[in-house]
């Protein structure tokens, strides 16, 4: 694997090389060197290949804790409450962690967040292998690493700016940053399904732990030209309520960002029940929980490849309500589904819906928002997507031990219907 792992960085680094030679050439807009073409900046090219690593190890680490804690508790109720735990975090730090993501130097603080999370993935490995683990113990590292991610959060999202000196590629580089996302999405949980069954859950945790080394000698590899330091610090409090009115006074961002708090609350949790799907639907084990798991990344995938071919952001205003349908619809299809192939193939739909969605409202945002607020705004970005999160978890695992994984996941679909009928009412706000 870790020899695939490099093939992968040297073929990207040497993508990006040629990418250099032939800059000069305005003619090379389309096909694949349209698709990637911010890997020609070599920050990027760093972050895209280590990042790409770490990725594949947290999928793995993601599908083996589900498992873990449904195993130990075969309870769906406990799995909505980890995620809880896990989230929380977000509501209440991430705007704080904005205006330090405004602050401080973005890159250092992502090389803070990445170790404190390869810690947590060793001790969460050491507390497996050794046969010690409780349900205390997840919960207790859950909501360490939701404090580590409300200050990664914000940082990730404003740092991608950093690293593509061209603003009109900005959209391309998010749209890989999806792209990697959702590729290891598809390499990681099906690895990680075929672990838990071979090793047990406490490798795949250590195996994540080490996979963190990738992005961080990514980041410590970068260079970047100096800045300059503010000469005075204003109250943080200021800065925020600052980076509040700017946000929620530009109606697009406004709309956008609320539409991804509805559909972060009742449907993004949808990935919490995969476990309960897996095995009470559809009747498998943590290989079926893997496969479905792959079948998001897959058409998450195609979802990003879509995107990163696109030239600009125009019109990406009437994608994000078609790519929201499409992730309810897929949902309310997927609840309905009794078969696997079927629900591999819905799953996928489901898959591409809420990628395509997510990266278009990111892309959007990040192209009309102020450098110096940067933080700031995807900070409430990161508060809108993770903030409620921890809330939809609680409510999925709520009602799926009450009414059951289907029932939550059709009720999940039709409310994302019901946001994209919201913001569709809103579309005269966006201007061309």
């Amino acid at each position: 694997m870790m020899g695939l792992l490099k093939i992968h960085f040297l073929l990207l680094i040497t993508l990006g090389n040629k990418m250099n030679l032939n800059e000069s050439n305005t003619n090379d807009s389309k096909g694949i060197k349209q698709i990637v073409r911010a890997l020609r900046y070599r920050n990027y090219r760093l972050f895209f290949s280590g990042q790409f690593i770490t990725l594949i190890g947290m999928w793995i680490q993601q599908i083996a804790l589900s498992w873990l804690v449904f195993r130990l508790t075969d309870s769906a109720f406990l799995l909505g409450l980890v995620g809880f735990a896990a989230q929380l975090p977000s509501v209440f730090l991430s705007p704080f962690a904005g205006v330090l993501a405004d602050r401080w130097n973005r890159r250092n603080i992502l090389v803070v967040t990445q170790f404190c999370s390869m810690v947590q993935a060793i001790v969460l490995a050491i507390l497996v292998l050794t046969g010690t683990i409780k349900i205390w113990h997840i919960m207790c590292l859950g909501t360490l690493i939701g404090f580590v991610g409300a200050f990664d959060g914000p940082a990730r999202q404003s740092f991608v700016v950093e690293m593509v000196e061209d603003k009109a590629d900005l959209g391309n580089a998010i749209a890989l940053n999806s792209f990697m996302f959702n590729g290891s999405r598809l390499i990681g949980p099906s690895i990680g399904g075929i672990l838990i069954a071979a090793i047990g859950e406490g490798y795949c945790f250590l195996i994540n732990g080490i996979s963190y080394l990738g992005v961080i000698s990514a980041l410590l590899a970068m260079k970047f030209t100096p800045k300059e330091t503010r000469t005075s610090t204003p109250n943080i409090f200021r800065e925020l309520k600052e980076g509040f009115v700017y946000t929620f006074s530009i109606p697009p961002i406004k709309s956008i960002l609320l539409l991804l708090g509805l559909v972060s609350l009742m449907a993004m949790p949808y990935m919490l029940l995969m476990p309960v799907v897996a095995k009470d639907v559809l009747h498998g084990g943590p290989h079926t929980m893997g496969f479905l798991m792959a079948g998001v990344g897959v058409g998450a995938l195609i979802g990003a490849i879509y995107l990163a071919s696109r030239k600009s952001i125009l019109g990406l205003e009437k994608v994000i309500p078609i790519a929201t349908s499409i992730f309810g619809i897929g949902l309310i299809a997927f609840s309905l589904s009794r078969v696997f192939w079927l629900s591999l193939v819905l799953i996928s739909v489901t898959g591409f819906g809420m990628m395509v969605q997510m990266a278009s409202c990111n892309t959007y945002i990040q192209t009309i928002v102020d450098d110096d607020k940067r933080g700031r705004v995807m900070s409430f970005y990161t508060m809108s997507f993770m903030g409620t999160a921890p809330f939809g978890s609680l409510l999925a695992g709520g009602l799926a031990s009450k009414i059951g994984a289907p029932s939550t996941l059709l009720i999940s679909g039709i409310s994302c219907i019901a946001g994209m009928l919201i913001f569709v009412s809103r579309l005269s706000s966006f201007k061309p």
